[in-house]
């Protein structure tokens, strides 16, 4: 598959294997699973790195997979739901640092350039949560809002 801002193919990724039921060597029951997703999410961690933490100190290949719920829908359901999704917050570091780049380095056209693909991504991720509903209808994006919100 092609990339969107660059003429290149790409190296396809790896995949997880196929599975539909827990396995068996995963010692962490269900509601365990829940309760350290809720403690983690209480200590101020992303849901990526909920999944890593889980994945690597705990041996659960797959929250999913385990609970039947993905960690974002079991926040969402205990009311710990970040108000903006963790993908678009990420996208708006990004591009708050990358500006604070282009502010010590004015002529700096190749980060300059890579700021306005940023932006343009988070403009269509926005796009995408208000359709969905995961963000209001008069929600907009500018730089220094970003920048607020970031900080």
């Amino acid at each position: 598959m092609g990339r969107i801002h660059a003429r290149r193919k790409g190296k396809s990724g790896s995949r997880r294997p196929f599975r539909t039921e827990k396995p068996e060597w995963v010692e962490m029951e269900k509601d365990e699973i829940i309760e350290k997703v809720k403690s983690l999410s209480r200590e101020g961690y992303s849901q990526a790195m909920i999944g890593t933490i889980l994945r690597d100190e705990y041996g659960v290949p797959d929250v999913k997979l385990m609970t039947g719920k993905s960690i974002g829908k079991i926040l969402e359901e205990s009311g710990m739901a970040p108000s903006i999704p963790d993908d678009l917050m990420a996208l708006m570091r990004k591009a708050v640092k990358i500006n604070s780049h282009l502010a010590n380095h004015p002529k700096d056209l190749g980060n300059r350039r890579g700021l306005q693909l940023v932006e343009a991504k988070i403009r269509r991720l926005v796009k995408y949560y208000k359709k969905v509903g995961k963000l209001p209808s008069d929600w907009k994006y500018s730089l220094k809002e970003a920048e607020l919100l970031v900080k």
